[in-house]
């Protein structure tokens, strides 16, 4: 397990929600460029919004079968973005900007992930999503014993986390990060600062119980 978990807040739509992230000390968040998401973006209010983003804090674009005139004029916009791809994007697709991208998979019973991870072996990380009708967790958990023990790229937990139940996640799956959108909004699309800073608290607090059982 890494020294440290990393933190994504994700879908954020608002000033008031990234400064929250700032605040919390999260390490990334994310930008939403799927128009159908209630936390979806416009590459201007994208833009404006990174503005306001701590030194080192990672900006990523979530994508969901964008062309690529979308993907590059985004990545021209924000030359520090990560990509995060969660449709039916081929690992050439994912390749072809020349950036560092995430790949979402969605978990059930029957899908192969270290099949999906030798697939998409480029990947510089993979995120671990709930499979529900359409594209995203939609605020929902999967059974985290489905993940293999030994996954050849750093896992990034998603899919209905809480400040309750992330650390049960980080001490079971032990991932690189954990990414939370719904699990601390106010209402859809707006997030709670104090659930924002629940959350960071909560996946230190797990760090802690770690490190002290394996000391």
């Amino acid at each position: 397990m890494p020294l440290r978990t990393r933190i994504k807040i994700c879908g954020l739509t608002q000033e008031a929600d990234v400064d929250a992230a700032v605040e919390a000390g999260a390490d990334a968040i994310g930008l939403v460029f799927y128009p159908r998401s209630p936390r979806y973006v416009t590459l201007q209010r994208a833009e404006a919004l990174t503005r306001r983003l701590a030194p080192f804090m990672t900006p990523v674009g979530l994508f969901v079968n964008a062309d690529e005139e979308t993907v590059r004029a985004a990545c021209d916009a924000i030359p520090h973005l990560v990509l995060q791809f969660h449709g039916d994007e081929t690992p050439q697709a994912c390749e072809q900007y020349g950036r560092p991208y995430l790949r979402a998979a969605r978990m059930t019973a029957e899908f192969d992930l270290l099949h999906f991870a030798a697939r998409y072996a480029s990947a510089q990380a993979l995120l671990l999503d709930a499979h529900v009708e359409g594209y995203g967790g939609g605020g929902k958990a999967f059974d985290w014993s489905l993940i293999p023990p030994s996954v050849p790229r750093p896992v990034v937990l998603s899919g209905g986390l809480t400040p309750a139940n992330v650390i049960g996640g980080i001490l079971q799956v032990r991932p690189w990060a954990v990414d939370v959108s719904s699990g601390v909004e106010s209402a859809r699309g707006i997030k709670d600062a104090v659930a924002i800073r629940r959350f960071c608290e909560a996946v230190r607090e797990a760090d802690a119980r770690d490190a002290s059982a394996g000391a």
